[in-house]
């Protein structure tokens, strides 16, 4: 099991990768949740499912308390993502971003206090939260989610990419960043040619992420992305056939 990874720090900001859950906790793909401090106050990124949630909150507690916690970005719907967000709900005042898309299936969580929660437009937008941390929401529909969405950091130069950049990694395996992106193709590729929609999707994602400064791409599943393994990435997944353009039809 890793430590917490401060991946930037500065003056009144800091961007930390939380430390993956307890062995056992969950039996689905083990994920990443990001943690952003500036000024005091807390971002929680894709908090994750209800069975890590306490050792998320744990880790968490190293660096703020949970009233401090100002907001928590959604990227999609999925359970590993949403799951817990019960309980982060009651501990933290945060406010919650997600497309807006998703707003009205949240509650099948369980989930009360939708005021709380802040549609994000499709096309993605600015944001700039009372401690004066500013990001950005990119757009990443169909990849897998129809509304799914990406937040990027300007401070930091980190794009959090959600699901795009996901990987299966044995946990024996599984580093930090990826070293070498042809030796980490084989846990990516199925996974990306299985749940991204069309290479329609991939290259407007690619074409939306090149506009922006990024040093590295954080998705919620693996090892991360930066340095030339994050370009081989870009090209690989600019070229990449998947999904509804492997369907067999006459």
């Amino acid at each position: 099991m890793r430590n917490n990874i401060t991946l930037f720090n500065s003056d009144q900001h800091r961007y930390i990768l939380l430390n993956e859950s307890e062995p056992g906790e969950e039996d689905g793909i083990p994920s990443n949740q990001y943690l952003i401090l500036h000024n005091g106050k807390g971002t929680l990124l894709d908090p994750g499912g209800f069975g890590v949630m306490p050792q998320v909150l744990n880790e968490m507690l190293q660096y703020l308390n949970p009233e401090d916690i100002e907001a928590i970005v959604l990227s999609h719907q999925d359970p590993d993502i949403v799951g817990g967000l019960n309980s982060w709900m009651q501990l933290t005042p945060a406010r919650i971003y997600a497309s807006r898309i998703w707003l009205r299936f949240l509650p099948h969580y369980g989930i009360s206090g939708m005021q709380r929660f802040i549609g994000v437009a499709d096309q993605g937008e600015h944001i700039t939260l009372d401690s004066g941390l500013s990001l950005q929401f990119v757009p990443a529909h169909f990849l897998h989610s129809p509304g799914q969405i990406n937040a990027y950091d300007p401070l930091s130069k980190i794009l959090f990419s959600g699901d795009v950049g996901a990987a299966m990694v044995p946990t024996d395996e599984c580093e930090v960043f990826v070293s070498d992106f042809q030796r980490h193709l084989p846990f990516t590729e199925g996974f990306h040619k299985r749940y991204m929609a069309s290479n329609r999707a991939l290259r407007y994602w690619v074409q939306q992420v090149r506009k922006l400064d990024v040093d590295i791409i954080a998705p919620q599943h693996g090892p991360l992305y930066r340095g030339q393994a994050k370009e081989d990435f870009l090209n690989w997944l600019y070229d990449l056939a998947c999904g509804s353009d492997l369907l067999d039809v006459e």
